[in-house]
This record gives structure tokens, C-alpha cells and sequence, in this order.
């Protein structure tokens, strides 16, 4: 009787048979271990969404959903949206409307496999991808939060593997599902969009236009361009105000002394240790031969430069673009990674403590109390404390207030995240709806127009500095009434604030209104 094989006799088949369908004009089938990865990821991210508190964003995009549009001044409205169902089901709650991000962490795990896949990549080239892109700090710090980074990471990365599949096939009838994906990416994050833009481009005016430019490419970017009309007709009846808020960010992080920032943020894209898989697919690509391939290598170089010089402390604006580079890497260092068997255990290792470092500090790991020493390196953590604390001072200010003088008062916060927290946190405790003039907000009106007592909330001085003299243009008496902090210490945006009551409007709340707009 023949003895039964052992497992490595069956990984030897397995193998095997991969490069035998790859030989042969087809693709490895998917390796299911893809999606043990993406559950790992998803566990993570959900076992973690109860820590800390809300975040800043999260506590602002809590707020759009209670005012459904169809566009924002930083945001176009499917992210809102999310958070709307969120309530909807949950209630005012961290697990809940953190779901979303977790679920697109996991499906963009999924992505990067499959895009390893389409690279003619085997089994252990799609589990590398999936590893790699699982491991992603700005994925991992961007699906803990339900802004809008995580839904673009995972936009970008299928964009990237649809377009990665038409090279491999020349099947265009796949443009009309990358416009599909570009239009619903550009109405969660406009960069999407950006992508979008650029990638036609590169298409259309490089070599690949003899092979993949042709009506489908027009079908798929007229469809595109249908799902963004809400958002550009919301833009147009308020007046193009995301071109204001663009250009507040650029002068905030743009700039030629941020362009080292966003040169060295690059490396932490990717977890430290899989940096050189990335650089290796941007050779793989390059040198693939295929010109739709290698317009991904030119999109990154482009996208690279324009992000470097306008935005160049948002390092994180090009992160879903390193879910197809990564795979591409796995692909192209496969046979050398497993040419000796320390290479792969080696970069497995440095890929357990790279991870560990970076999900410390994009992740609510540690007792709130110790993050502190994070807050340089990524504000995720220090912007989720102190908000319980915040509404309780507010709360003592406003119940403090003479009946007759809280009647004809409004509570008006400096920036979003403040009137959020009032809003969402202080509900139900006796607080009025917040005002506030950060970005949307402002569009959303002074609330009592005629207020003669506005109670103001404002963050410490390194982001509001000279805030009281501010103030004192509008009001002939300003006062503090509490400072701002919070019991773990982290220095963080409120660290410092001040509430303010001021009194005495030298004009009607509501004509000041129109001078306090901020976009930032």
C-alpha cells in the first residue's frame, strides 16, 4: 500500500499546479487563507472599537448625518450616510458606526489578494498581499475611525485591481465597472476622484491607449461622472466651497517644508518591514511590459509629486494606491523571498514587530493615560479622549447661567468636533443643539439669531490662538468660565481651551454670523 503523502509533499503539488495554470494562460485560484487574514483584521478592528471614545471626525460626521445633504464642504455624503444608517441601528454608538471602516478594512484585505492573483501571483504570493495589506498602519489607524479614509483606501484598491485585470486580459468591458468604482469612491472622499482623473489621463495620453482606450473607457468615465452629480450640484448651488476648503488645507500642509513630511510618510504606508515590498512593485509593474501596468507606476509618480507639493503633511493621501503596489511586490519577490527559507521567516518576523510598534500607536492599545507620548506621531488616539469631560464643563457653564440670561442664549463651538460632542454626547442632558462655524457647520445657520448671551466653546491656544481679543470684536464682555482638559493628560486639540461667556453683541448674533466662517 502506498504511503499517504505528508503536507509538504501536498504544498508541493499545490505549487505546482499554481504555476501550471499560470503557464497556461490562467490564474491561480484564490487562496481561501485571504480571507482568514481579512477576518483576523475585521476582529481586530471591532474587538477595538469600544476603547477610548469617539473621535473628533466621528463626533462631526455624527452630526452631518443628522443633516443629510447631498455634499458637505469636506466631504461628499456617502460617509454621512453610513453614520445615518449607524444611528439608525445603534444609536449613539462607537461599535456601531465603527463597523463600516472595519468591514472595508477586511474587504480591502480581500482586494489586495485578489489583485496578487491577477499579477499571476500563486497562493503564497496572494497570502503575502493580504498579510501586507492587513498590516497597513494607515489602514489599521483609518478603519478605527468612521471617517472617510477607510471606504477610499478600498476604492482605490479596486480601482487598481480592475485596472490591473483589464492589462492582464484586455477585456475593456471592465471600464464601465472602474467608473462604477470611481464615482461611488469620489462620493465617499473626493481623491477618488483625483485617482480617477489621473489615471484617464495616463491612459489615454501614454502607450496603453492603443490597447485599452476605446468607447468602454468613455462609458465608464460618463458613469463616473453621473454618480458625482449630487455632489457637484450641492457644490454649485453653494459656491464651489470644497475649492475653498482645498485651499485652506494646502495652505495649512502644503508648502515646501512639508514635502520631507510626505517623502518619509511614505515608509509608514506599509508596516516598516514590507516597505521593500512595495518599492519592488513599482519595478514589477514598470518592467511588466504591459503598458495599462506601468500606467500605475506613472499615476504614482504623478500623484506623489502634486500630493508632496500641495498636501504634504497628509501622507496618507495616496495610501490606497500601496494595496496594488504591495501585491505587485509579493508577485515579483516571490521567487527570491523563497529562493532560502531565512527570507521569508525573516521578513515574517519583522512584520510581527513593525506591526506591533505601529498598531500602538494608530490604535487605542494602550490605557488612555499612556498614549500620550502617541499624539506626535498620530493623533488618532489623542483626539478620541476628553469629550465626556468637555460636554460635563459646558454642561456646569450653561446650567450656571441666570434663567432669563440662558433663554435668549446659544452655545457656539470654534470647531466641529466640539459642536458634536455637544450635540451627540450632551443629548438628552439639558444642553441646546451646538453651533458652530467650522466648515459645514457654518452653513447650517447662528441658531437663535437674536441671542444676547453666546456661550462659547474653544479649543487650547495652539489652534485658536488669541481667541478671547477674537471674540471681544463682537461682544464688550468676554469672560472665561472654565478651561478644558481631560483626566489622562494628552495635550491634544481641547487641551488648554477655554468656555467663554460673552455678552453685550455689538451687532446681532445673527449679522456677526456671516464674519465667523472658518474653513480649515
Amino acid at each position: 500500500m502506498a504511503n499517504a503523502p505528508d503536507a509538504a509533499d501536498t504544498a508541493d503539488v499545490g505549487r505546482r499546479a499554481d504555476e501550471a495554470r499560470e503557464a497556461g494562460g490562467r490564474i491561480a485560484p484564490l487562496d481561501r487563507r485571504v480571507f482568514a487574514v481579512a477576518g483576523v483584521v475585521l476582529a481586530v478592528l471591532v474587538g477595538l472599537s469600544p476603547r477610548y471614545g469617539f473621535h473628533i471626525d466621528e463626533l462631526y460626521f455624527l452630526d452631518c448625518a443628522r443633516h443629510l445633504q447631498a455634499s458637505y464642504v469636506d466631504q461628499p455624503a456617502l460617509a454621512p450616510l453610513l453614520a445615518r444608517v449607524s444611528l439608525s441601528l445603534f444609536g449613539v454608538s462607537e461599535v456601531g458606526l465603527r463597523l463600516w471602516p472595519a468591514l472595508a478594512a477586511a474587504g480591502t484585505v480581500v482586494v489586495g489578494g485578489m489583485t496578487a492573483r491577477e499579477f499571476g501571483g500563486a497562493r503564497r504570493a496572494q497570502l503575502l498581499a493580504a498579510v501586507a495589506t492587513g498590516t497597513m498602519p494607515v489602514l489599521l489607524g483609518g478603519a478605527h475611525i468612521a471617517n472617510t479614509t477607510s471606504y477610499e483606501v478600498l476604492a482605490w484598491a479596486a480601482i487598481a485591481l480592475v485596472v490591473v485585470r483589464i492589462g492582464r486580459t484586455g477585456d475593456t468591458r471592465w471600464w464601465l465597472v472602474a467608473g462604477v468604482l470611481v464615482g461611488i469612491g469620489a462620493e465617499f472622499n473626493h481623491l477618488a476622484a483625483i485617482f480617477g482623473t489621473v489615471l484617464l489621463a495616463a491612459v489615454v495620453l501614454g502607450p496603453a491607449r492603443r490597447t485599452a482606450a476605446d468607447r468602454r473607457l468613455l462609458v465608464g468615465t460618463a458613469t463616473a461622472v453621473l454618480l458625482v452629480l449630487p455632489d457637484l450640484w450641492w457644490q454649485a448651488r453653494h459656491g464651489w466651497v470644497m475649492f475653498a476648503m482645498t485651499r485652506a488645507l494646502n495652505g495649512e500642509n502644503g508648502g515646501p517644508g512639508n514635502i520631507p513630511t510626505w517623502v518619509v510618510g511614505q515608509l509608514g504606508m506599509s508596516c516598516l518591514a514590507m516597505t521593500v515590498l512595495w518599492l519592488a512593485g513599482l519595478r514589477f509593474l514598470w518592467r511588466s511590459g504591459r503598458p495599462l501596468w506601468r500606467c500605475l507606476v506613472t499615476v504614482y509618480a504623478v500623484l506623489f509629486v502634486l500630493f508632496a507639493v500641495t498636501t504634504g503633511a497628509q501622507v496618507y493621501y495616496l495610501g490606497g494606491l500601496y494595496v496594488c503596489l504591495l501585491a505587485a511586490g509579493a508577485v515579483g519577490l516571490d521567487g527570491w523571498l523563497h529562493s532560502r527559507p531565512d527570507r521569508p521567516r525573516g521578513l515574517l518576523i519583522g512584520t510581527a514587530a513593525s506591526t506591533a510598534l505601529l498598531a500602538v500607536i494608530v490604535l487605542p492599545v494602550l490605557p488612555p493615560a499612556d498614549a500620550a507620548w502617541t499624539y506626535d506621531v498620530s493623533t488618532n488616539s489623542g483626539e478620541s479622549l476628553g469629550w465626556p469631560q468637555l460636554v460635563g464643563t459646558v454642561r456646569q457653564v450653561w446650567t450656571g447661567l441666570p434663567p432669563g440670561q440662558r433663554a435668549n442664549a446659544v452655545i457656539f463651538a470654534a470647531d466641529y468636533g466640539e459642536a458634536g460632542a455637544i450635540d451627540e454626547l450632551g443629548r438628552g442632558t439639558g444642553l441646546p443643539t451646538a453651533v458652530s462655524a467650522h466648515n459645514t457647520d457654518w452653513w447650517w445657520g447662528p441658531g437663535n439669531p437674536h441671542a444676547t448671551t453666546v456661550v462659547a466653546v474653544v479649543p487650547g491656544p495652539e489652534h485658536a490662538p488669541e481667541y478671547a481679543a477674537h471674540l471681544s470684536r463682537y461682544f464688550r464682555h468676554v469672560r472665561v468660565a472654565a478651561t478644558l482638559s481631560n483626566p489622562d493628560g494628552v495635550h491634544n486639540i481641547e487641551w488648554g481651551g477655554h468656555v467663554y461667556v460673552c455678552s453685550g453683541p455689538r451687532r446681532p448674533w445673527g449679522e456677526t454670523w456671516p464674519e465667523l466662517r472658518t474653513y480649515a
